[in-house]
């Protein structure tokens, strides 16, 4: 049923004092945006779900380049990836970088319905996060800053950088997020939601990367404010009118002997900026004031790039072999609904939790070791382990952490036939299916599982002095998510990502008290029902009916 339209509403947030320091402004951002037993944080009274935002925004007047599909052609598997001889950096390889983390992997069709799915997975399936390639000397590709068209897989130029480029080829993949998107459905705790699509967004970009020999890596120095101005989302003429980008991430390619390493490029002489951005809701009935007074709280400033030091441990119990990466990576979806009497078995379960304290191996290495977000498991059928809840502390201090912050009742037992090098602790052996269930807003994905995760964060210490860490955190809790989503996929399973989940209820039913430990995200894991009334249709059979824009004639069109 199509909900009528209203007039626009403001929401009412608390008057913003500029003197309040950040890190007040970010903890009270999170304490107003908790899910309770007895209300939601704030959102929307009424949604026209006939007109949702355009997940597809692009640049008027750009030209076009569009994309090859060139990801079949890799031939990894999924348990080889680390161990990829390096692609050559061509327009071609580039093209299935793209295609194997943010382009369309499938489409899907219910009744009148019809709605694309892509590599990258969001809340919602809004997709708030936008993609940007800089590039210097790759073959095939001029030098400047593209924007990604995952509907078309086409890049789109947003600057010429002149001189030309001489020296080893320059990648980097700036990465924004449309708040909007998110808000329009989930209201004020949206920005949450756009950091944990972020986390994913990494991980996927890290997958792609080895599946062609490539390294991944976030830089952890440059400032929101360079980010913005590199890609051009600062430039205020360019978004006139039209919905903000929040400029998020800047990740570092690397093309192993074929690049020498990844320093900042010598900025061009000239740069000539072209296109400006389209709107992506025309009536939005809603405005959300605190998302913007906590993006304005959360801006990293330039920090030093941090010392060279050891990754830390390397995967050891690899995912199952002989499964293609690509067509893995463009399987992976989100269960809707889950068989409540299958049971996974504990070795299917011990490489995903390897995958989570692997720091140095794909896709955690995609920035330096961190280890501030620890999962805390609801098991209720893995064979070989009693129902009950686990902890897995990802580090020496995360362990110490865990063990002063929730109920002091709980066991801390080493669980027997577990690889020696994880770290998994049974808390207690209580039936917790319906626990999980009422804890994720009554979802029934978080009790029909066969394991229910809460990634507790070491809130206070991360945010001490570093209020923008208040994204870290969710960037590394999507993270541990993404490599959740494949793991399952390898093993046969399916995963899905929680947002919505009661925040002190969780802390309650765990023992936390105070801010020290905070959950910020949580996940469902089992054998997924199909649902046989949706059909699936090949993410691009729809591109040779795409009209070329005014801006990319037909005859300038390259496949290369």
């Amino acid at each position: 049923m199509t909900e009528a339209r209203t007039i626009p509403i403001a929401s009412v947030a608390p008057r913003r004092d500029p003197a309040v320091p950040a890190l007040e402004r970010v903890r009270a951002y999170h304490e107003r945006t908790k899910h309770r037993l007895d209300g939601y944080a704030k959102g929307p009274e009424t949604i026209d779900w006939s007109s949702p935002p355009d997940p597809f925004r692009h640049f008027e007047g750009s030209f076009r380049l569009q994309l090859a599909l060139s990801a079949d052609a890799l031939t990894v598997n999924f348990d080889e990836l680390g161990s990829v001889a390096p692609a050559a950096p061509t327009l071609a390889a580039i093209g299935a970088l793209l295609e194997l983390s943010f382009a369309l992997a499938a489409w899907k069709e219910a009744g009148p319905d019809r709605w694309s799915l892509r590599c990258a997975p969001s809340s919602g399936n809004l997709h708030p996060t936008e993609t940007y390639v800089i590039a210097r000397g790759i073959d095939g590709l001029a030098d400047g800053v593209w924007h990604y068209l995952p509907r078309e897989h086409a890049l789109e130029h947003r600057a010429h950088y002149l001189p030309a480029h001489e020296g080893a080829p320059l990648l980097q993949i700036g990465l924004t997020s449309i708040h909007w998107r998110e808000a329009w459905k989930y209201g004020e705790r949206a920005f949450r939601y756009c950091q944990l699509d972020m986390g994913h967004a990494l991980g996927t970009l890290r997958y792609a990367a080895a599946c062609l020999g490539w390294s991944a890596r976030l830089n952890e120095s440059i400032s929101s404010d360079a980010i913005a101005a590199r890609i051009g989302t600062d430039r205020a003429d360019d978004f006139k009118g039209v919905e903000h980008e929040d400029a998020e991430g800047l990740v570092e390619i690397g093309f192993g002997s074929y690049s020498t390493d990844v320093r900042e490029p010598v900025e061009p002489a000239f740069i000539e900026w072209v296109g400006s951005a389209t709107r992506v809701d025309r009536w939005p009935m809603y405005k959300w004031p605190v998302i913007d007074d906590v993006a304005r709280a959360t801006q990293r400033p330039p920090l030093p790039r941090p010392a060279e030091s050891d990754a830390g441990i390397a995967r050891r119990l690899p995912a199952p072999a002989g499964l293609h990466a690509p067509t893995l990576i463009r399987n992976r979806r989100s269960a809707q609904q889950f068989d409540r009497k299958h049971t996974m078995r504990a070795d299917q379960l011990w490489p995903m939790l390897d995958a989570l304290v692997s720091p140095a191996s794909a896709p955690l290495d995609v920035w330096a070791p961190h280890a501030r977000v620890h999962p805390v498991l609801f098991v209720h059928r893995v064979d070989g382990l009693a129902p009950g809840v686990y902890a897995l502390p990802r580090s020496t201090l995360g362990h110490a952490l865990l063990r002063m912050g929730l109920d002091q009742n709980f066991a801390w037992t080493r669980v027997e036939g577990a690889p020696e090098h994880l770290p998994l602790y049974r808390l207690n052996d209580v039936a917790v299916q319906f626990i999980a269930r009422r804890l994720s807003c009554g979802q029934a994905i978080a009790g029909d599982c066969c394991v229910a995760w809460a990634f507790v964060a070491e809130f206070d210490d991360a945010l001490a002095d570093s209020p923008w860490r208040y994204r870290d955190l969710h960037w590394e809790a999507g993270l541990l998510g993404q490599a959740l989503y494949l793991e399952a996929e390898a093993a046969g399973l399916r995963g899905t990502g929680i947002g919505c989940f009661f925040d002190d209820s969780v802390h309650e039913a765990l023992g936390i008290t105070g801010t020290r430990l905070q959950t910020v995200y949580h996940f469902s894991l089992g054998l997924p029902l199909t649902d046989a009334r949706i059909r699936s249709e090949a993410p691009y059979a729809h591109r040779d009916t795409l009209a070329p824009s005014p801006a990319q004639p037909t005859q300038e069109r390259s496949d290369s």
